[in-house]
């Protein structure tokens, strides 16, 4: 017995094994505050690369031309892949931390100068907005994703040399070897076409960004080619890496997923009041000489943009509410959920844009209707893509989705509903302004306003709905099967007495 428990004793205990999370000991920690540092880092560098397009400065009273059009949209369409460009390298920081599960100081410190490099891409992205026809914008940008997915790669061959940094799936496997080149290959696939879209950058700069699309919609393209080869030709890949395949209902992390949306949201609102901060508070030599020393009347001036202000947070908040009630019922979220969220968080994005042109042409001016029209179809694409993530979570909803949220489940209809609001709010504001010229953005922001009290109209209205419904069909339903069931309810009873 006491040989035995020599033995025992002797056998080093594998680390993390058998003590907290936070106390590995050894150099070794837990890497959660680590991943949500990085979450937050990366969510404020995709949202703020909105603000060099929301700062396009437009004279109210200027007729929106065919230039100015194409510089706005032009700046929109890089944004959008820039955001979702950021969102692919966070998704591979999610994949990456999901193989390794501890971290020591080097690994800290690598993750650290990744980090610095992600929050130096909204100047090139400025760069590559400001001037989209100069390829020294387009190379930074692309060598900084170059250096980006290095650092990655670096993590990924560390890791594997310290195995017991390793998750326990990992540690066990005879086949690490494997493991580590098919984990690099799909790391190293981004930073490898931003390689190429930096040459061409001095040679043919659409072919540039054609290879930082690639970027974004590769993995996808991939996993449509196995999909075609499976059906069509019944072959299967076996890759025995869950987290780094290419498949759609591969699971991500919930936890960053929700962090990582949150902190998208939380910019964005926080974004709006900078913006008041900035552009709305009075010069003192103004308000003394124009207005008299009364800040009251000057600051009745600024009465719009405070309207557009309070229109805005609703709208950003409620999307919030809505991103929240959905992902409480969700259990776990698959890479088609993930795509659908990104492209949400990218129109969410879109929303201190929608809010500049609001609130900055005056009430008759030339850009009004196109103003709330821009609004329009930014919330739609925002909201839409919520209800995309919905529907794909129902194709696999025993995997997916709580048993409330699932279809006949208590919440369905109301999840429905609640997710179905703001697309078909939005949508009709936008036929709106096509058959009613006079809509004016103070309107516009006081519907935004009013959006809440439609939340609490509709959960009572559903409930209506579903207790008529119910009792229809209980007057339609055979009284032999009402007698059945109430006999089924009260035969323990009777076996009971």
């Amino acid at each position: 017995m006491a040989e035995a428990g020599v033995n025992a004793a002797a056998v080093p205990t594998p680390p993390g094994q058998g003590r907290p999370r936070g106390e590995l000991g050894g150099g070794t920690q837990a890497s959660q505050r680590l991943l949500a540092y990085s979450d937050a880092l990366l969510s404020i560098i995709a949202t703020v690369m909105i603000l060099p397009v929301a700062h396009t400065k437009i004279h109210p009273d200027q007729k929106l031309g065919e230039s100015a059009q194409q510089l706005l949209a032009t700046k929109i369409a890089v944004y959008l892949m820039t955001f979702l460009i950021v969102t692919v390298a966070w998704a591979a920081h999610v994949r990456l931390f999901q193989v390794i599960e501890l971290i020591d100081d080097v690994l800290a410190l690598l993750n650290l100068a990744c980090m610095m490099l992600i929050t130096f891409l909204p100047y090139t992205f400025s760069l590559m907005a400001s001037f989209p026809d100069v390829s020294f914008g387009i190379f930074m940008f692309s060598s900084c994703s170059v250096i980006i997915g290095a650092i990655q790669a670096v993590i990924v061959v560390y890791g594997f040399h310290h195995p017991y940094l390793l998750n326990h799936q990992i540690q066990e496997s005879e086949n690490q070897t494997f493991y580590k080149y098919h984990i690099l290959k799909i790391i190293l696939r981004g930073p490898t076409l931003s390689f190429f879209a930096a040459i061409f950058s001095f040679f043919f700069i659409p072919l540039s960004y054609v290879f930082l699309g690639l970027v974004i919609f590769f993995p996808h393209v991939s996993h449509l080619t196995k999909w075609i080869k499976s059906k069509a030709l019944g072959q299967e890949e076996e890759v025995p890496v869950e987290s780094f395949t290419s498949y759609i209902t591969e699971p991500l992390s919930k936890e960053r997923v929700e962090a990582f949306s949150d902190g998208v949201y939380a910019i964005v609102a926080t974004l709006l009041i900078l913006d008041i901060c900035e552009d709305n508070v009075p010069d003192t030599k103004e308000v003394k000489e124009k207005y008299h020393g009364n800040l009251i009347n000057a600051l009745s001036e600024y009465g719009p943009n405070f309207l557009a202000y309070f229109g805005s947070f609703v709208t950003i908040g409620l999307l919030w509410f809505v991103h929240h009630s959905l992902f409480l019922h969700v259990m776990k979220a698959t890479r088609l959920m993930g795509l659908l969220n990104t492209l949400s968080l990218a129109f969410i994005g879109g929303l201190p844009l929608a809010y500049q042109l609001t609130s900055e042409f005056a009430e008759k001016s030339h850009n009004e209707i196109e103003a709330i029209q821009v609004s329009c179809v930014t919330i739609f694409f925002a909201s839409i893509f919520q209800f995309g993530i919905w529907t794909a979570a129902l194709f696999h909803e025993r995997e997916t989705l709580h048993p409330f949220a699932r279809y006949g489940g208590k919440e369905h209809a109301f999840m429905f509903a609640k997710l179905a609001l703001y697309p078909c709010v939005s949508l009709a504001a936008f036929f709106l302004t096509c058959i009613v010229s006079e809509l004016s953005t103070a309107i516009f922001h006081l519907m935004q306003i009013i959006v809440p009290f439609a939340f609490l109209v509709l959960r009572i209205f559903v409930r209506i709905c579903l207790l008529v419904l119910g009792f229809i069909m209980s007057l339609f339903r055979p009284r032999d099967n009402v007698l059945e069931e109430e006999e089924a309810c009260l035969s323990p009873t009777e076996t009971l007495s």
